[in-house]
């Protein structure tokens, strides 16, 4: 792709005309935007069209990811990264009277996810296309994708993100393309010869699935990618005859309930209507992406669709889109006319599983009353999947009917989904090495047992030209100096940076580009919260999902024992620290948001005691997400990942921190173990239980908190500020207090070792602060956290994908 500055420009002139009557002298900085967004797409057009003639032209195999989340972020800024052209960009608009950054400023994130799984999705995807593999993501366009965070009086207030308010020029709607998805009915059976039936489902509440293109641009390649998002409309839309009779609620009633299904990310599922919308959503995207699969495969090779594996792998990002597996077997046998064990056959050959958690409360299970209303037939087809495994199961096993029990699909009026996703997907990956070895190991044993050959690793990985390249210029600049600009495409290069751990003059260079980073976020926090920081402090940053496994809670109580501790003496030599969180609470998470409520109560306590004030200050940063993410990875110093052993399934945000300098302050969880062994065990600190110790103390019941407490007095007064009236007047953290010390709701005290866990934290936290002290020491320890970072791009995770699971190779 060539690119001619005044041709540029004027693409840019027709946006900016198109939408201002004054030309770029009276354009706003988000008109800018848009004439900008669109000039890009105009360049990119026959790009991106070429690629996909040429994946159909020479039928090459293509990988599908499908995944209820992509936290995709600002697309502007990043696709400039990937095209090399962000100075020339700049010098047009510069030479308009336009201002580059001015102008990304406006654009809003894509916030089509919730964290770590939905961040991923958006990395594989880019990685996808810098590699040149053919490949399409299949996800669901929220209309108000994941919440925005307010925070009201410390609590957490959920206002709506509408994203695409005033439009999005990087999606292009492809309205030819539109598929219907039909809900509920009934199942009838009509004669198909030779004595056989075949079923039909009719009466059924039908919704239009509208597709939505965005291009994902490679890094310096002409292949651009596709993200397809669907968009629900209702077949029967408008009723124009009960808005006439004044009918105005019922008239578009039947538009909002299919608009409810593309319109927020995660609706609250705490209620039964909740968790119909939230299984609604899922059969929505997976049953519109399969049908645009087979169109197009029917439309490239023909009818004979024995072939489908041979060109087309689905990957299942999680359990969202499992209920893809039943649908695909309808779609083949009611629709296409094949039997059952031949779409068996192609069904098991097309699907791969990939597993994200460990927790049980989140491999998902529906009710069967809930799936059978929703879907009668895939109900019928799961049935017969289950019991011809059973069937498979009770000769092997022939007397263990604990066994069966506990391995049926469908078993205590539920229809589980993972379970589902096991016996049918040809392959089940973890995500990193000691996620894998519990799945197959304790939670998913069962299935290993008799499948070792399924499972299988694929750690997981970020993209070094999102996090690295467009977050961290400066340091980009430094390694293009050190090791050469090929890291860009090729992280396992940045090894190289390794020769130069004794290089005082880079040492210093990686000294002062954290030092201006620290200074980009001081000013961030003082725009969102209006708190001044002292860049020249420890940056100590937790940002992640709220959740209690992440232990954001522990993390809280270490600070309230710093600050007892700086009271009771206030000549202790500790180090100037700020610590900083970042996290939503799913809406419906009544403890995560106390969480959230106690770190404002702390933090206000905190950061307005002239005792403690220059040595130690919380920020929450509010509403954290990907823009924001981009200013706290390279500011960051210490990078916490402090889950519960053996919780952590991978963890992307600890690889981001360390490819941008942070050293490790963890547990031995998820990718920490990995992390810590491509930067040496010297360079991180780590603490805590193992997930063996962990799973010990879980199973032989002996575990006490209350003696934890009072064997450590600090940690007891700690605590009890929860509940003394230290923070807040009345029973605002009670419950987190009696989970920690009691139980609730029926589960064990301590549920995740907070307790248990706190000493060796604190030691470890505080070691840590002694290190920094010495820059020249800690910026050794910083660039070997760099150096040692070339495992964790999502180019090296997904090219084992195409190898080792899909199939696919690179179409160049």
């Amino acid at each position: 792709m060539t690119f001619n500055k005044n041709e540029f420009r004027e693409r840019v002139s027709y946006w900016i005309d198109r939408g201002t009557d004054d030309g770029s002298e009276g354009a706003t900085d988000r008109q800018a935007y848009e004439a900008v967004s669109r000039a890009l797409m105009d360049l990119i057009w026959n790009n991106w069209r070429e690629c996909e003639r040429d994946i159909k032209a020479r039928k090459l195999k293509r990988a599908y990811y499908l995944s209820a989340e992509f936290l995709m972020g600002r697309a502007l800024g990043n696709n400039l990264i990937n095209l090399g052209l962000r100075n020339e960009i700049a010098e047009v608009m510069d030479e308009m009277g336009l201002n580059l950054n001015a102008a990304e400023d406006t654009e809003p994130d894509a916030a089509l996810g919730n964290g770590g799984l939905g961040r991923l999705a958006a990395c594989f995807i880019e990685s996808l296309a810098s590699l040149d593999f053919p490949a399409r993501g299949y996800g669901i366009r929220y209309r108000y994708g994941m919440f925005r965070q307010k925070i009201v009086d410390g609590r957490q207030v959920e206002i709506p993100d509408d994203w695409v308010a005033r439009g999005d020029p990087w999606s292009i709607r492809r309205g030819n393309r539109t598929v219907t998805v039909r809900f509920g009915g009934r199942v009838v059976t009509e004669p198909a010869g030779e004595g056989k039936v075949r079923y039909k489902t009719v009466d059924t509440e039908d919704i239009r699935a509208i597709p939505y293109d965005m291009p994902i641009i490679g890094w310096d390649t002409d292949t651009v990618g596709t993200l397809r998002l669907w968009e629900a409309e209702s077949s029967n839309g408008f009723n124009l005859q009960l808005f006439n009779d004044m009918e105005y609620l019922r008239a578009v009633e039947s538009q909002n309930r299919a608009r409810d299904l593309s319109r927020v990310l995660y609706p609250n599922d705490s209620g039964p209507t909740g968790k119909a919308l939230r299984l609604r959503q899922q059969f929505f995207f997976s049953s519109a992406s399969l049908q645009d699969i087979i169109r197009e495969y029917k439309k490239i090779h023909g009818g004979d669709l024995s072939g489908l594996p041979e060109m087309a792998a689905i990957q299942l990002n999680d359990t969202h889109p499992v209920i893809a597996i039943p649908e695909l077997m309808r779609l083949l046998m009611d629709e296409e006319g094949l039997g059952w064990d031949k779409s068996s056959e192609i069904v098991k050959r097309t699907f791969a599983y990939t597993n994200h958690t460990v927790l049980s409360e989140a491999l998902e299970k529906w009710p069967v009353d809930l799936f059978r209303a929703e879907f009668p037939r895939l109900f019928q087809i799961v049935e017969e999947i289950n019991r011809r495994f059973m069937a498979e199961l009770i000769k092997k096993y022939p007397q263990d009917r604990l066994k069966h029990h506990r391995m049926s699909i469908l078993a205590d009026g539920m229809v589980k989904m993972a379970w589902l996703a096991i016996v049918v997907s040809h392959s089940v990956n973890g995500v990193a090495a000691l996620h894998t070895e519990i799945l197959k190991n304790v939670v998913l044993k069962d299935w290993y047992d008799i499948w070792p050959g399924k499972f299988n690793n694929k750690t997981n990985g970020v993209t070094q030209r999102r996090w690295l390249k467009k977050a961290n210029p400066a340091l980009a600049d430094l390694l293009d100096e050190t090791v050469g600009p090929e890291w860009t495409r090729d992280l396992s290069l940045i090894s190289g940076l390794k020769d130069k751990a004794e290089d005082s003059a880079v040492l210093t260079r990686i000294g002062e580009i954290k030092a201006e980073n620290k200074k980009r976020l001081a000013a961030l926090t003082q725009s969102l919260t209006g708190i001044t920081v002292d860049p020249t402090s420890l940056f100590d940053v937790q940002i992640k999902r709220l959740h209690e496994y992440k232990r954001q809670l522990l993390n809280v109580i270490s600070i309230v024992h710093d600050w007892q501790a700086i009271k009771d003496n206030p000549n202790l030599n500790l180090p100037p620290r700020t610590v900083f969180f970042g996290a939503k609470a799913a809406s419906g998470y009544r403890r995560a948001k106390q969480i959230i409520h106690l770190i404002h109560a702390v933090a206000d306590k905190v950061n307005n005691d002239p005792a403690v004030s220059n040595h130690l200050k919380v920020v929450f940063i509010p509403d954290y997400k990907v823009s924001v993410a981009e200013v706290l990875f390279p500011a960051a110093e210490i990078s916490q990942q402090i889950s519960t052993a053996g919780k952590e399934a991978s963890g992307t945000g600890n690889m981001k921190f360390m490819m941008n300098g942070a050293v490790t302050l963890g547990t031995m969880d998820g990718a920490n173990i990995e992390i810590v062994e491509e930067a040496g065990a010297e360079n991180a600190f780590i603490f805590g239980m193992s997930a063996d110790e962990v799973e010990e103390l879980r199973d032989n019941g002996l575990y006490d908190p209350w003696a934890i407490l009072e064997g450590n007095t600090a940690l007891k007064r700690a605590l009890g500020t929860l509940v003394d009236g230290t923070f807040v007047t009345g029973d605002d953290f009670r419950e987190l207090y009696d989970s920690l010390v009691y139980g609730v709701e029926g589960n064990t005290p301590d549920d995740y070792f907070i307790l248990r866990d706190f000493a060796s934290y604190s030691e470890v936290r505080g070691r840590a602060g002694e290190v920094w002290k010495n820059q020249e020491k800690w910026n050794r320890i910083a660039l070997l956290n760099i150096a040692g970072s070339g495992k964790f791009s999502s180019d090296r995770t997904i090219r084992q994908y195409a190898s080792e699971i899909w199939g696919i190779k690179a179409r160049r």
